[in-house]
């Protein structure tokens, strides 16, 4: 990953979406890593977790951590 990205999340592909969705909405463009479905798009199998990863730009880190941190998970 460039390293003008830092991670803000890790975690299921429920939450992943759902945290994708509202850095989108907040005007942030994040970058997401699913390792299990590059796999599958590859033709490998995966034992892979369900993992997803979401990386911003620097510059954004703070707001998105900020949205992200207000998310209620309970919804």
């Amino acid at each position: 990953m460039d390293s003008n990205y830092t991670k803000v999340f890790g975690g299921n592909s429920i939450k992943a979406h759902r945290v994708e969705l509202t850095l989108r909405d907040n005007a942030i463009e994040p970058i997401v890593k699913d390792e299990r479905e590059s796999a599958r798009l590859a033709g490998f199998g995966s034992p892979l977790s369900d993992l997803i990863e979401i990386f911003v730009h620097k510059d954004e880190e703070l707001k998105a951590l900020a949205l992200i941190t207000k998310l209620n998970w309970d919804e």
